[in-house]
């Protein structure tokens, strides 16, 4: 009876093996088609469309939370569309952007949008000649391009000062005016960087064409290119009529040569406004500005760019010149000029001697007051 009894057992014991085993082997065989199937079912959800995000740098599972977040895929369907996806190697081609998607799609026409390369959209920018970094930032946060304090950070950017002059702390003078369009996803320093580049090629040929005359600046008062670009910079914001351009920057160059000019002050007004309200740290006096030059600002000798209490060029450029005004400082006209008097108009009274000059600031800015946007020497 024992050995009946055992035979029973062991009999019941393979039989639910045999059940246990065909039991699986259904289960995995109606998964395997399940999955192989899997690919080109219908979705369960909605045939309505829907527009989903997804933000730059998402990983595969953020992109399938939204899926299944926004009802496209069913939370029962998410592991079987992670094995998908992960099977056909994809889960890094998914392209940030917005996508239109539907909750009937099949699991292949949804990775097939998911993974649509998105349009390269763009916006034309006009930086205007004569703009500093702090104005540029605020031109390509009005044009959608990033916030401007971000966008002023970025100009300070190492990775853009690693090709510059050694030792600036700013890419201020290296911006070229001009017509740009710019992606909308580009970053900061890829939008300086195209500028920057626009800048060295449009140099590189004017410094090619006036070689002889970057020679002699550099013999006769050891300027390099960043020099040029300095002195550039204060034509630039001395004038916006271009047939002055040279004659202005003759002025300075006189300033600068002549032994009988002395001391070797520049005194211009845009370098005083400029180090007081775009260099991170300003001096204590430029902490009162207020957007007019009073004589506390023109007697300030803590502010590096004030060219009325410090000799020669500012510490670098001002603003970011555009082509003409570096062609003056390469191709300055000759005269025997030492100032120069705004007369309201877009234009200047240039004069030989003080003495014409202080007739020139007493017609053209009503007794000489001081900080009117003149420049040159009338302010003492």
């Amino acid at each position: 009876m024992k050995f009946r009894r055992s035979r029973l057992a062991q009999r019941l014991a393979l039989a639910v093996c045999v059940l246990t085993l065909a039991g699986g082997g259904y289960w995995l065989w109606q998964t395997g088609q399940e999955l192989l199937s899997y690919p080109t079912r219908p979705g369960a959800g909605s045939a309505a469309a829907v527009t989903i995000d997804i933000p730059r740098g998402s990983s595969f599972p953020d992109v399938l939370k939204i899926l299944v977040d926004e009802g496209v895929i069913a939370t029962s369907d998410s592991l079987y569309f992670k094995l998908f996806v992960l099977h056909r190697g994809a889960a890094g081609k998914i392209t940030a952007g917005e996508h239109h998607v539907r909750g009937d799609m099949t699991p292949e026409e949804l990775l097939v949008e998911l993974q649509r390369s998105q349009p390269a959209l763009e916006v034309r920018v006009t930086i205007p000649e004569g703009k500093n970094t702090l104005e540029i930032a605020g031109i390509l946060a009005d044009a959608g391009l990033g916030e401007r304090d971000a966008l002023f950070a970025a100009t300070r950017s190492p990775t853009l000062l690693k090709g510059l002059p050694e030792g600036l702390k700013s890419v201020e003078g290296y911006l070229f005016p001009d017509t740009y369009k710019f992606s909308t996803r580009a970053s900061a320093e890829q939008i300086f960087a195209k500028m920057i580049e626009r800048h060295h090629q449009v140099y590189s040929d004017l410094r090619r064409r006036h070689r002889e005359s970057a020679e002699n600046l550099s013999r006769m008062f050891d300027w390099g290119d960043y020099q040029i670009l300095t002195m550039a910079s204060l034509v630039e914001k001395e004038t916006g009529a271009a047939h002055e351009r040279p004659l202005i920057a003759g002025v300075f160059f006189n300033r600068l040569r002549f032994a009988s000019f002395k001391p070797k002050l520049l005194q211009t007004d845009p370098t005083i406004i400029y180090g007081c309200t775009v260099p991170v740290e300003v001096s204590a006096a430029c902490k009162q500005f207020e957007g007019r030059i009073r004589r506390i600002h023109l007697r300030d000798p803590d502010n590096p760019y004030n060219t009325y209490t410090h000799e020669g060029l500012p510490p670098g450029p001002i603003t970011n010149p555009g082509r003409a005004a570096l062609e003056a400082v390469f191709a300055p006209k000759q005269s025997r000029f030492l100032y120069f008097v705004s007369r309201n108009d877009g234009t200047h009274q240039f004069s030989r001697s003080r003495a014409e000059h202080e007739a020139a600031v007493d017609k053209y800015i009503r007794g000489g007051a001081v900080g009117d946007g003149s420049a040159a020497g009338s302010q003492q």
